[in-house]
């Protein structure tokens, strides 16, 4: 299976980048991981309700040409459905069971993602109704699907 994380931004600083080349490397021996990163649209602090919405749907074109058609698409939205760890190995295994060979995770920019995208996306994920920075939300999701992995794998790490 290929676990495809696609995100907006670039991440700057090291200790995330370190954190998620760790998790890369563990997954390795479960899945083809990687992490594709879009541009995010640069715009000033103070927008307006149609500005958001056009640099979400800027940001929204360049996430949809990213994933293939056929993946199945997650979206990290807050007010999306919480899984527990256990929950989300399940959900990945069925993926797998079903036949799926992609999933891919989608991770907004401060914006948040276009509702082309969430409409496009079989499922919505939230992790909690607390506010993350979108870079470090990468490298939690990453331990998360490693944790998944090896939930799906009954091995130990998941307690």
């Amino acid at each position: 299976m290929k676990i495809t994380i696609i995100a907006v931004g670039k991440i700057r600083e090291d200790w995330i980048k370190n954190g998620i080349a760790e998790y890369q490397k563990r997954l390795f021996k479960f899945c083809k991981f990687e992490i594709l990163e879009v541009t995010e649209e640069q715009a000033p602090e103070n927008l307006s309700p149609l500005e958001i919405i056009n640099v979400k749907n800027a940001e929204g074109e360049k996430i949809l040409s990213k994933i293939r058609q056929d993946a199945y698409k997650i979206s990290l939205v807050i007010d999306g459905k919480q899984l527990t760890s256990q929950q989300l190995a399940e959900h990945i295994s069925l993926q797998a069971i079903s036949g799926i060979s992609e999933i891919a995770f989608i991770i907004g920019g401060s914006n948040g993602l276009s509702d082309e995208v969430i409409n496009q996306s079989n499922l919505h994920l939230s992790f909690g109704k607390f506010t993350y920075p979108h870079q470090l939300m990468r490298l939690i999701l990453a331990e998360q699907v490693y944790r998944a992995f090896k939930i799906i794998n009954r091995e130990p790490y998941h307690k």
